[in-house]
């Protein structure tokens, strides 16, 4: 391997250990807040489903992400600084809403850092052979597949309002199965949040990571390291490794923002939030669609607090969190489109 190929993989499981360092908020937060289980508890549990999760439900999100968002440059020279800057521009992103307290999508910061490397790129090559027409300024896109485009971001818009409507419902079924019960029905809501919490963690790890892997397979292949697009297994147990890893040291900041940002989380909150997001994010992976955890989590908690009333949810930080997904695209984008012009001259 080359410096450049595993300066790349090492930057890819920084942005994996971002990730899991980042969205360790959104699997534990409720279960510490509704007081389940203690933080150090929840955080170990939590990382032990992480590792195993990549390894259960195939790699249908990382061939989404690795081969069909762009048509990559056939030189590994140009590859790879294009590949590296996105994901420079990701980690950098994380880091700075890390810092901020703000959950943010790690999702959105891949995509948006591919997108902004790739159209550089593209804009770059149409300059040196000259844009005559309109034809040959719309023809700067097409290293963008608009097929795969369209499938990311369809899940990650749809995923949100799925979790919203998934929490809201299973909130109302299991306040009404509960029903006459004494407050010992607690006990049940918090014991079941460790099964959840797996359940979520396992189902986060199994979406997130594949993101990893899709991206260093991805690098793989541009370097003529393997011929098809196929994640060997050591990119599984190194994307679920480094993950895992995130996940245990866990990102308080962002614990303390959606544990007790939105509302007061009672067990029966916390229950209902985890289940719901975790069936979202599972079949989301099943079905090849990457999405945000947080988004898919921070929403299900909305809807979990809006199907008690609407006044308890906070909707001021909910506000500041949406505004972030908003702009985390386009941010990161133009950071990855400058990075790709510094990079490409010198690695």
């Amino acid at each position: 391997m080359t410096f450049t190929l595993i300066l790349f993989i090492t930057v890819a499981v920084l942005f994996d250990f971002m990730n899991g360092f980042n969205d360790s908020a959104n699997i534990v937060s409720t279960m510490i807040s509704s007081r389940a289980l203690s933080p150090r508890q929840a955080l170990t549990i939590t990382a032990i489903a992480e590792f195993i999760g990549p390894f259960l439900f195939g790699v249908a999100v990382a061939k989404t992400i690795g081969s069909g968002v762009l048509t990559l440059p056939s030189d590994a020279a140009t590859a790879l600084p294009l590949i590296l800057s996105s994901l420079v521009a990701a980690v950098c992103w994380n880091i700075l809403t890390w810092h901020s307290g703000i959950p943010s999508s790690s999702s959105h910061a891949l995509i948006g850092g591919l997108l902004g490397a790739a159209i550089s790129h593209s804009t770059i090559v149409h300059l040196e052979k000259g844009i005559v027409t309109l034809q040959d300024f719309y023809s700067i896109f097409e290293v963008v597949k608009i097929s795969g485009l369209i499938k990311i971001v369809t899940s990650l818009l749809i995923s949100p309002a799925v979790g919203f409507i998934a929490g809201f419902l299973l909130l109302k079924l299991f306040r009404f199965l509960a029903r006459g019960s004494s407050p010992a029905i607690n006990v049940f809501f918090k014991k079941g949040q460790i099964i959840t919490a797996v359940g979520l963690a396992l189902s986060h790890g199994t979406n997130d990571a594949q993101k990893t892997m899709g991206i260093i397979t991805m690098g793989l292949l541009a370097t003529g390291q393997i011929h098809e697009f196929q994640v060997p297994m050591w990119v599984v147990a190194l994307s679920a490794s480094a993950i895992a890893l995130g996940t245990s040291v866990g990102g308080w900041r962002l614990i303390r923002t959606l544990g007790s940002g939105f509302f007061r989380i009672r067990p029966i909150d916390g229950f209902s939030t985890q289940i719901g997001s975790g069936l979202v994010i599972v079949c989301a992976s099943l079905l090849g669609g990457p999405v945000s955890t947080t988004q898919v989590v921070s929403t299900a908690i909305m809807g979990v607090g809006s199907a008690d009333r609407m006044s308890k949810v906070r909707w001021g930080v909910s506000k500041q969190i949406i505004i972030t997904w908003i702009i985390t695209i386009p941010c990161t984008s133009v950071l990855a489109g400058l990075l790709y012009l510094a990079m490409r001259k010198t690695l």
